[in-house]
């Protein structure tokens, strides 16, 4: 079963929105690259939909961009 990894970073800029993800996405590599968990961004940064999924994929890891009710939620998981 994979564990979902919350990160709320509505209200920030990039490119803060980039940094918090990657140090979200380093703290927690083990499990991320098992397959274990997955992690979920949840920004209202438009910037961010680009910056942080382009980091994510050359990183290796497969996103999902959704906008929902006034904001947007990144999926990133291990490419598998």
């Amino acid at each position: 079963m994979t564990k979902d990894i919350m990160l709320d970073i509505r209200g920030q800029i990039c490119p803060a929105c980039l940094l918090i993800t990657l140090r979200e996405i380093a703290n927690n590599k083990f499990s991320l690259k098992r397959g274990q968990s997955r992690l979920v961004v949840k920004t209202d940064h438009r910037d961010a939909t680009r910056t942080i999924p382009g980091a994510a994929v050359s990183m290796g890891y497969e996103t999902r961009t959704e906008k929902t009710d006034g904001y947007y939620e990144i999926t990133i998981e291990y490419r598998k």
